[in-house]
């Protein structure tokens, strides 16, 4: 056995997005998307091996070309509607035991985070390893107080989720975050033992809200584009 004391960037892309079609090597302002995710990786210098897990052989050549690894496809049942990002880490990182290669560290990301920067990556992997953490993963704040959100009914009633905040004022209301949707970086033996990135032993780091956006619809697409070139020129 290869005991490989370092890190893996895992970027998984799978051929078959149904909201945006080809949504990982669309071209997002001229480039594919998963470029910016993979450079990003290789550029952090916080990787000894950045891989692309992908059932498609477009995004492989894609992958390759742009200087992260491929060293298998994945397997159909990694591929279908319903597999999770856990299955997806699972079979990567026994592949790579298979080989006889482990890493002490790995980092999901997503193809679809244009907004991620290296120095993110690089602070992620440095907070790691000087936490009690299992999972570091980035958050941002809610842009509206999550609890003065609303319940709505087909007739368009409404009510409020947390009638309680009622007459509370804004800046008196805790401040919630959620998940940016960009990496995560965990210790491969937690993982390995619990089989989930975000569990109880999960921290954290703060990204400004201009560096995340969701990408699931075109008006997503647009919008994120605009706000990549503003943050990237």
């Amino acid at each position: 056995m290869t005991c490989t004391p370092g890190a893996v960037a895992i970027i998984p892309a799978r051929g078959g997005s149904k909201r945006i079609p080809r949504k990982n090597i669309r071209l997002f302002r001229g480039r594919p998307m998963l470029a910016w995710s993979i450079e990003a990786a290789l550029a952090s210098g916080a990787f000894d091996t950045v891989m692309v897990s992908t059932d498609d052989a477009e995004i492989a050549e894609a992958a390759r070309a742009l200087g992260a690894e491929v060293p298998f496809l994945r397997s159909a049942a990694a591929a279908n509607d319903h597999a999770t990002t856990s299955q997806v880490l699972l079979e990567v990182l026994d592949r790579y035991a298979e080989a006889g290669v482990q890493f002490d560290l790995a980092c999901c990301l997503y193809p679809t985070a244009p907004f991620v920067r290296a120095q993110d990556l690089a602070d992620g992997r440095a907070k790691l390893l000087e936490s009690r953490f299992d999972v570091i993963m980035p958050v941002a704040a809610f842009s509206y107080p999550i609890w003065r959100s609303l319940q709505r009914e087909d007739d368009g009633c409404i009510a409020l989720n947390f009638p309680e905040h009622l007459n509370a004022r804004s800046q008196d209301l805790p401040v919630t975050y959620h998940d940016a949707g960009q990496w995560y970086w965990f210790r491969t033996e937690a993982f390995l033992r619990d089989q989930v990135l975000m569990g109880a032993n999960s921290g954290s780091i703060i990204l400004p809200a201009i560096q995340v956006q969701d990408i699931d619809t075109e008006e997503d697409w647009a919008l994120a584009e605009l706000k990549h070139e503003r943050m990237f020129g």
